[in-house]
C-alpha cells in the first residue's frame, strides 16, 4: 500500500530540521484546544528567563520559566525547567496573537512542536509533571506553548474559559460553549470577539480530521513508475509548501494566513 501524507506532514520532509523529525501514525488527530486543556496536568503562564544545556546532557537544551500564574493545576513553587531553547535571530518568532487554531509555525520545522522561545517572552505552557520533571503535554502540531504578551490576549481569554468548563458533563459543557459563543458573536463590531466565537465553533464541531490516511492499493493497470511519478509530484508540492511556510515565518505570518 502507498501512504499519502497531507500538506502539514509533507512539509516536514522538506523543511529544515532543528531536531530529529517526528512522524505521525495513520489516523493521528491534532487535539482540539479544549482537548489540550483537558489533558494538561498544569497550564502555566510564565516568563522565559534563560536557557542552558541540561546538567550532564549537552545534547538537550533547557529553558528556565518563572511562574506567573497557574490557570490549571498546582502552582510551581520555583522556576520550571523545560526542554527547549532560547530563540536566536533565526528562530526569533512570536506567536500570532490572532491565530487560535494552528500551532506556532515552528511546529512545521521538523520537530512537530515549538522548540525555541525569545528570552523575556510571556508564554502559556501546557505541561505534565512526573518524576520531578516538567514536560510538554502537547502532541504533534498542538498549541502547547504560545506567547500571550498581555492579559487581554485572545488565546489567554479562551484558555481561561476552557479551563472553567472543561470538566463539566458533556451536555453542560456544550451549553456553556454555545452560550459563550453566542455572547461573543453578538459583539458584531468586535473582530477579536468574532475570532473567539469561531474557535468555540471548532470545539463544538468535535475532533479534527486525521492528518494522515492510507490510500487503497494501486488501481488495476497502474504501474510502479506511475506511482513513483505521483510521489515525486507530491514531494515537489511539499518543497513549495515548505518554502511558503519559511517565508511566512520570516514575515511573522503563520502559513495559510498570507
Amino acid at each position: 500500500m502507498r501512504t499519502l501524507l497531507p500538506l502539514a506532514a509533507l512539509v516536514l520532509a522538506a523543511a529544515p530540521l532543528p531536531a530529529l523529525a517526528c512522524s505521525v501514525v495513520p489516523g493521528y488527530r491534532v487535539p482540539t484546544n479544549i482537548e489540550l486543556v483537558q489533558r494538561a496536568d498544569v497550564i502555566l503562564l510564565g516568563i522565559v528567563e534563560d536557557g542552558d544545556p541540561e546538567s550532564g546532557n549537552s545534547d538537550e537544551m533547557m529553558i528556565r520559566v518563572q511562574p506567573v500564574e497557574a490557570l490549571k493545576g498546582e502552582w510551581p513553587t520555583e522556576p520550571v525547567a523545560l526542554p527547549a531553547m532560547i530563540a536566536t535571530d533565526a528562530e526569533f518568532l512570536l506567536s500570532n496573537p490572532y491565530e487560535l487554531k494552528d500551532a506556532h509555525p515552528q511546529s512545521l520545522a521538523g520537530a512537530c512542536n515549538r522548540y525555541a522561545f525569545p528570552r523575556g517572552s510571556r508564554v502559556l505552557f501546557f505541561l505534565d509533571h512526573s518524576d520531578g520533571s516538567w514536560r510538554p503535554v502537547g502532541s504533534p502540531f498542538s498549541r502547547w506553548a504560545e506567547d500571550v504578551l498581555t492579559d487581554e490576549a485572545p488565546w489567554l481569554q479562551l484558555v481561561r474559559f476552557y479551563v472553567e468548563i472543561a470538566d463539566l458533563p458533556e451536555d453542560q459543557r456544550i451549553r456553556a460553549l454555545s452560550a459563550r459563543r453566542d455572547e461573543w458573536r453578538a459583539r458584531g463590531d468586535d473582530p477579536v470577539a468574532q475570532l473567539l466565537a469561531a474557535d468555540i465553533d471548532r470545539q463544538l464541531a468535535g475532533p479534527d480530521a486525521p492528518l494522515r490516511d492510507e490510500l487503497p492499493e494501486m488501481a488495476p493497470g497502474e504501474t510502479d513508475q506511475e506511482a513513483v511519478d505521483a510521489d515525486e509530484a507530491m514531494a515537489a508540492e511539499a518543497e513549495a509548501a515548505a518554502a511558503e511556510a519559511e517565508a511566512a515565518a520570516e514575515a511573522d505570518i503563520p502559513p495559510g494566513r498570507r
